[in-house]
């Protein structure tokens, strides 16, 4: 099954339809694309490891209608198809999808939007794809990931637990997270577990992703055993945003500083009071989005 093209009318800014492309081994996949004008890159909204389309949704309300948004469930994730064999849950197979999404879909040219994951994904793209990525921004994610940080992430990712309403999946997420996003109130948390988490077929509020993403995690190397510098530095010339959160574990200061010198064109932002990673929609974060969307227009 091909993708559908985004529809030839226009929708009210900030809807979006729900489509679907097929992976070179056969997957179906899913994402949502939001309306916008086809003269512009479509902004390509790249999630977390354990996160999903879902993640983006203030991103392109707000871009609703000024920009075409197209915001993929990696496979594994949300309503795409989960894969049968548990090793191609890799950046560079992610990357490949991509790939069929755009010749599939008409995507000729994109800004990417990388968090974490989806942040190595862009830069990955960067070199795979250097005429298709005219922008990126990088969301608390670059060359080199901190030790501690990924064995944070390797704690939990896999885990297969469940929490009988949304009130208790919130909570448990501030538990676990509570220092990453330490200005976080309830109803930020249960809007965070209703992006991350579904209503499993017993009833019961579940991680909405296989859990078999985990094992390619336990491979020696595991998510950042390459050497992306060289990635990163294919990103030069373009118009590029780096964010990274004030609290995080995941992207040092002083790698984050080592990026902005390698990039001087790019824009370093640092957004407080956040950890690992920001949502965007942070005053500083949604400011250094408009800042680079208007470099790319």
């Amino acid at each position: 099954m091909n993708a559908t093209p985004a529809p030839a009318q226009a929708l009210p800014a900030g809807s979006y339809t729900d489509q679907f492309w097929t992976s070179q081994d056969g997957l179906k996949l899913h994402y949502r694309d939001y309306s916008g004008p086809a003269d512009r890159p479509v902004v390509l909204c790249l999630p977390g490891l354990t996160r999903n389309a879902r993640d983006f949704a203030h991103v392109a309300q707000r871009l609703g209608g000024k920009w075409r948004v197209v915001c993929p469930d990696l496979r594994g994730r949300g309503d795409s198809a989960y894969a049968k064999d548990p090793a191609s849950y890799n950046p560079l197979q992610y990357v490949e999808d991509m790939g069929a999404l755009f010749d599939q879909a008409g995507i000729e040219r994109f800004v990417g939007f990388g968090t974490s994951l989806g942040g190595l994904m862009t830069m990955i793209m960067a070199i795979t794809m250097p005429d298709r990525l005219v922008g990126a921004l990088l969301n608390d994610v670059g060359p080199e990931v901190s030790p501690e940080g990924l064995e944070r992430i390797r704690s939990y990712v896999g885990q297969g637990r469940s929490f009988p309403t949304w009130m208790h999946a919130a909570r448990a997420l501030e538990e676990a997270q509570g220092l990453v996003f330490p200005d976080y109130s309830a109803s930020q948390w249960l809007g965070v577990a209703k992006r991350c988490m579904v209503v499993g077929s017993n009833g019961r509020i579940v991680f909405d992703y296989d859990m078999r993403i985990a094992e390619p995690l336990s491979q020696p190397g595991g998510q950042s055993g390459a050497d992306l510098w060289p990635a990163f530095q294919a990103l030069t010339g373009k118009p590029v945003a780096l964010l990274r959160g004030e609290l995080s574990d995941v992207l040092s200061a002083d790698v984050f500083a080592r990026m902005a010198k390698a990039l001087p064109q790019a824009e370093a932002v640092t957004v407080p009071r956040v950890g690992h990673a920001p949502m965007l929609d942070e005053a500083a974060a949604a400011s250094a989005i408009d800042r680079l969307l208007a470099r790319v227009a």
